[in-house]
C-alpha cells in the first residue's frame, strides 16, 4: 500500500477515534498535563472534539527535587511545549504540601508496619482526581481528564458511574482507579482509554507533538528512577535481624524488614549456594514480632502460595456491593463474563475468585489508609471503608502481599478492592513465622 493510502487509512481512523470522545460543545475541561505522551494526546483530542481545554500541571514532589532522579523540571517543559502544539493553556499548580501530607506520610507508615503499600493509588484517590478535581472545578470546568488507560460510562437504565478497564490490556490502568467514587467518575474523561499505545504514539507523531516518542515514566512518581532501598533509608531507620529459611536454620542477616517485600528475590543477601537446591531465594514471610525474615528457595515454594486472602478497607466503586455478587462469585455455571476475578497486583492476569462479604472490620484489621481516605473524601464514598473481604481463589495466587490491593472485576467493570490485610498460604505450618 502506498504511503497515501496508508495515511488516509490513518486519517479515517482518526476521524472514528475522535467519534468515542465526548462532544464538548464548548463547555470546560481541565486536563492533568504531565509531559507524557498520553496526556498530551488526550488534550488534543478535547480539542478536535470541541472541549475547551485548560492543562494543569501537578507538581506533587519537592525534596531533592535536583534532576538527577527526578524529571519534574523536564515533565513541565514537555508538557508546555505540548500545550503549545495542542493549541491549550498552561496552568501549573503545587500540591506537594497535600502529596506529602495524604500520601507520602501514610507510605512511610505502611512500610514501619512491615506491609508494602500501592501510593500510586492512594494519589489517584487523594491528588489526581480530588485536589486536581476541586482547583479544576475552581476553574470553571464541567469535567477534567487525564492519560489514564481506563473508560468511563453510564451503567444502562441507572444512575451508576462504571469504571473499565482500558482497551490496551498491556496498559490497562483501572487497578490503580479502584477507589475512585461516582462524584469524581462522573465528572472524568479517559480519552486514550479506547486506543492503543502504538496509535496513541502514531498520533503523537503524526500531529507533531514533541513528546511523541518520549519514554512512559516507570516507578512511584516521587522515587523516581532512584534505588528504592537507598531512598527508604532515608526516612525510615534501620533494625538489623536474623534471615532464617523454613527449618529454622539462619542462613543470613537483614538490614531492616521495611526494606524487603514479599516474593522479592534481588537484594535479599543469601546466595543460591546458602545449602538447599540451589534454587533462587524468595522473601516468603516478615516476622514484625521476632524482627525475622524468612525466606524460601524456589519460585513455587508452597509459603509463596495462596489460596484465599482477606481485605480491609474495602471501597465499592458504585458505592455498594452488587446485591448479587455473592451468588454470581459461585455460580460456576453462568456466563464467563459474570465471573469475577481479582488482581492481587499490577502486572498479573485476573485470577478467578470467590467472595465473601463481611461486616465492617474490626479495629486491628483497619489500616490508616482507610481511615484517611474515609475522613478527607467524605460521604461521597458512602460507608463502604472499613469493610473487609475474603477472597478465595481457584488457583493459589503468588506472594499475595499485605498492603498491596486486591482489585475485584467482573468482565470489563472494576468493582473496587481493597488493601490486603493477611493471606491463607498452601503451606500452613510455619515454624516460627507469621
Amino acid at each position: 500500500m502506498s504511503s497515501t493510502g496508508t495515511d488516509d487509512r490513518f486519517d479515517q481512523d482518526l476521524d472514528r477515534w475522535l467519534e468515542a470522545v465526548p462532544a464538548g460543545q464548548g463547555q470546560r475541561v481541565v486536563v492533568g498535563l504531565s509531559g507524557g505522551v498520553d496526556s498530551s494526546v488526550s488534550a488534543w483530542m478535547l480539542k478536535q472534539a470541541g472541549w475547551d481545554v485548560i492543562g494543569l500541571f501537578m507538581k506533587n514532589w519537592e525534596d531533592d527535587d535536583d534532576g538527577e532522579y527526578c524529571s519534574t523540571r523536564q515533565d513541565l517543559i514537555d508538557a508546555a511545549s505540548a500545550a503549545d502544539c495542542a493549541g491549550v493553556p498552561l496552568e501549573a499548580v503545587n500540591f506537594s504540601a497535600q502529596y506529602k501530607d495524604r500520601v507520602f506520610a501514610e507510605f512511610l507508615r505502611e512500610y514501619e508496619a512491615g506491609r508494602t503499600p500501592n501510593p500510586d493509588i492512594l494519589c489517584n484517590a487523594e491528588i489526581k482526581f480530588r485536589a486536581f478535581l476541586d482547583h479544576a472545578l475552581m476553574l470553571g470546568a464541567e469535567r477534567i481528564a487525564t492519560g489514564h488507560y481506563a473508560r468511563v460510562r453510564q451503567a444502562k437504565g441507572a444512575n451508576v458511574w462504571q469504571l473499565l478497564r482500558g482497551l490496551d490490556a498491556a496498559k490497562d490502568q483501572s487497578y490503580f482507579l479502584h477507589r475512585l467514587n461516582q462524584a469524581q467518575l462522573s465528572r472524568t474523561l479517559f480519552p486514550v482509554g479506547h486506543l492503543p499505545k502504538p496509535v496513541v504514539r502514531e498520533i503523537a507523531r503524526r500531529i507533531g507533538l514533541p513528546n511523541a516518542a518520549k519514554k512512559d515514566s516507570t516507578g512511584i512518581c516521587f522515587i523516581g528512577e532512584r534505588p528504592f532501598r537507598e531512598f527508604l533509608a532515608r526516612y525510615l531507620a534501620h533494625r538489623p535481624g536474623p534471615i532464617r529459611e523454613p527449618g529454622g536454620r539462619l542462613i543470613g542477616e537483614h538490614v531492616g524488614l521495611s526494606f524487603y517485600t514479599l516474593g522479592q528475590r534481588k537484594g535479599i543477601g543469601v546466595g543460591g549456594s546458602r545449602g538447599g537446591n540451589g534454587d533462587a531465594w524468595y522473601v516468603a514471610r516478615k516476622d514484625m514480632a521476632r524482627n525475622t525474615l524468612w525466606v524460601v528457595q524456589g519460585h513455587d515454594h508452597p509459603w509463596l502460595l495462596s489460596e484465599s486472602l482477606h481485605a480491609s478497607d474495602v471501597h465499592w466503586i458504585a458505592g455498594a456491593p452488587p446485591e448479587e455478587i455473592h451468588e454470581e462469585s459461585q455460580d460456576q455455571t453462568s456466563d464467563q463474563t459474570n465471573h469475577l476475578s481479582a488482581k492481587t497486583r499490577y502486572r498479573q492476569d485476573d485470577a478467578p475468585c470467590r467472595l465473601t462479604a463481611v461486616a465492617p472490620a474490626e479495629s486491628t484489621f483497619e489500616s490508616t489508609v482507610g481511615s484517611t481516605l474515609g475522613s478527607t473524601l467524605g460521604s461521597s464514598f458512602g460507608s463502604t471503608f472499613g469493610s473487609s473481604i475474603t477472597l478465595d481463589f481457584r488457583q493459589p495466587q503468588w506472594a499475595v502481599t499485605p498492603g498491596q490491593s486486591a482489585v475485584l472485576y467482573r468482565g470489563e467493570v472494576c468493582l473496587g478492592g481493597g488493601v490486603i490485610h493477611s493471606f491463607v498460604s498452601s503451606e500452613r505450618s510455619i515454624a516460627g513465622a507469621t
